[in-house]
């Protein structure tokens, strides 16, 4: 009898220490991805700014925000680049 009781509590105390040990994981990942959500925030809060300054025109914004919004970040700073381009082409 006290053999089982040992063994039952051998048994919680692992479940117990794995469910910390799967906690303690999540935190870490929780952390993770906390961490990308502000960088990511941050990269589109610069992407906006950049977007202020290099269009001259609400077209031209509207059309980098719509880009930015259906095609992504990368397709923005394309967008971006060849609005630059023609303006110097432009001047």
């Amino acid at each position: 009898m006290t053999l089982t009781l040992d063994n039952r509590s051998q048994n919680k105390e692992s479940s117990l220490t794995q469910a910390l040990r799967q906690i303690q994981q999540l935190n870490s990942k929780i952390q993770e991805l906390e961490q990308q959500h502000q960088d990511y925030v941050r990269s589109q809060q610069n992407l906006i700014s950049a977007i202020a300054e290099i269009c001259v025109s609400p077209m031209q914004e509207i059309e980098a925000l719509r880009i930015l919004i259906y095609r992504g970040e990368a397709a923005c700073r394309q967008y971006l680049r060849s609005v630059l381009v023609k303006r110097k082409k432009a001047f």
